[in-house]
């Protein structure tokens, strides 16, 4: 086949072009403020279309992995353009500005040794890639927000993508199938990032009520998101729901006393009960009829991730090589048969629980300052309550400490945090949790001022005073 009419020439065409267009697009945006808030739109608004818009370089797509060749996204491009825009305009500072960033990146470098031991290197570099090209987004929705204050874009943003989710999900409905996934790839990474937007709206909600147009957003982008949940059949989701839920009610109470919330629940609680007693029977039905071989086969994967484990603690068998090993010559499954029964007959699968997958991929060094840098946003997200309790942000961290723990927890049981969109959103999270512990000490100011009756210049939310009682 001529070279003009390969597949693989149209792929570097393509990805050249686009290329190409990043730093014209970058000057264009530092040159037009308003441009620049539309190009964040347009990245969040690419979220909705990841797939369609992702270009798979070297690719593998019969390989049973994390990754399956060199995506390129427009998503990505966005976040360049955004980067060299932020960086003109001297918004752009360091590439390690908050600790979330310096523990991702000590994350990054302990994955790095593993690829001496795999067997096929380009196959590992995919994930080292995806590592990279996940770090220029978090970096570029940081910087955005740093360089703004524009927190309220930020979050309408979200909310027309988690209510778009859920309308792909209702036509879905309508077309008959059974487990819809809305813009994700599978109905259990939809669920884990509508539990970590989700809860974000519903502590809003709490915080705003309804009568204000950003209330009304944010209560819709938070039904939409629970809805979104319930209706993936995900039973591990579902089982977390009133978790993620109570986890951020309680915040709200105890540590943001907001007041109305028992008459803002009352509504919400109605709807809910109304919406299960249409929606139990399937669940039951979902819980009960779940197939034994499910269970079975991840219960295997575990044993065998523990004897990779066991073979190379500190390095790993090799980023993104677990397809690899886990066949022949190498004898892992063989090993993890012998405790089964089953001898490898689960070879096709890999492990469901994030934290035995990058253990045994990457060595215990890099599971290790994988849960510390999930662990700085949890431990972020509590001091940001105290810090923010009084200002129109509490509801930021209020939300996302909710959702993350119910995520943290999904991960164990299902397969969601290595899939590239539901890491996007990750990353999104993260990055405007590291954006409010620089700048909280400016929002508070900012709050003290509208309380004292001067007019404050960012991310104005009308009927705020709701959910202030305090500046502790």
């Amino acid at each position: 086949m001529p070279l003009l009419e390969s597949e693989s020439f149209m792929k570097y065409a393509v990805f050249i072009i686009a290329a190409l267009g990043v730093p014209p697009l970058g000057f264009l945006l530092y040159i037009n403020r308003k441009w620049l808030k539309y190009a964040f739109v347009a990245m969040v608004a690419a979220m909705a279309f990841y797939h369609e818009t992702s270009i798979n370089f070297f690719s593998n797509e019969s390989y049973r992995g994390s990754a399956r060749g060199m995506e390129v996204s427009v998503i990505y491009l966005f976040a360049m353009a955004v980067l060299l825009a932020l960086k003109l305009r001297g918004k752009f500072k360091s590439w390690f500005p908050e600790w979330g960033f310096r523990i991702y990146c000590l994350y990054f470098l302990s994955c790095l040794p593993s690829m001496y031991v795999a067997a096929d290197r380009l196959i590992a570099w995919y994930e080292v890639w995806k590592m990279i090209m996940l770090y220029i987004f978090y970096l570029s929705v940081y910087t955005y927000l740093k360089g703004t204050d524009d927190l309220r874009t930020v979050i309408k943003a979200l909310a027309v993508f988690v209510v778009g989710n859920m309308l792909t999900i209702v036509k879905d409905h309508l077309s008959g199938i059974y487990q819809p996934h809305g813009f994700f790839p599978h109905q259990n990474g939809m669920a884990v990032a509508m539990h970590l937007f989700g809860t974000m709206f519903f502590a809003a909600y709490l915080c705003n009520g309804f009568k204000t147009k950003f209330g009304k957003w944010c209560t819709a982008a938070f039904v939409c998101a629970a809805g979104a949940v319930v209706r993936s059949y995900s039973r591990g989701a579902i089982a977390l729901t009133p978790v993620a839920y109570c986890i951020t009610l309680l915040c709200c109470i105890r540590i943001g006393r907001v007041r109305h919330w028992a008459r803002r629940m009352l509504p919400i609680a109605a709807a809910g009960a109304a919406a299960l007693v249409l929606i139990v029977p399937r669940i039951v039905e979902r819980f009960q009829n779940a197939p034994e071989a499910s269970k079975n086969t991840r219960v295997e994967l575990a044993y065998c991730a523990a004897e990779m484990i066991k073979d190379k603690p500190w390095t790993g068998v090799g980023i993104n090589n677990w397809g690899i090993k886990i066949n022949p010559p190498y004898e892992y499954a063989e090993l993890a048969g012998r405790e089964t029964g089953r001898k490898g007959e689960f070879r096709d699968g890999i492990v469901e629980t994030v934290y035995l997958l990058v253990c045994a991929e990457c060595g215990i060094p890099a599971l290790v300052l994988m849960l510390a840098w999930f662990g700085w946003h949890l431990i972020s997200c509590i001091r940001l309550m105290r810090r923010l309790r009084g200002t129109e942000y509490f509801f930021v961290p209020a939300g996302l400490f909710g959702g993350q723990i119910v995520a943290y927890l999904q991960s164990c049981l299902e397969w969601v945090f290595r899939q590239q969109l539901n890491l996007i959103c990750l990353m999104f999270m993260f990055a405007m949790i590291s954006y409010l512990n620089q700048s909280w000490r400016h929002l508070v100011k900012e709050a003290r001022k509208e309380r004292a009756g001067h007019k404050s210049p960012v991310f104005q939310v009308p009927g705020a005073e709701a959910c202030r009682s305090g500046d502790k």
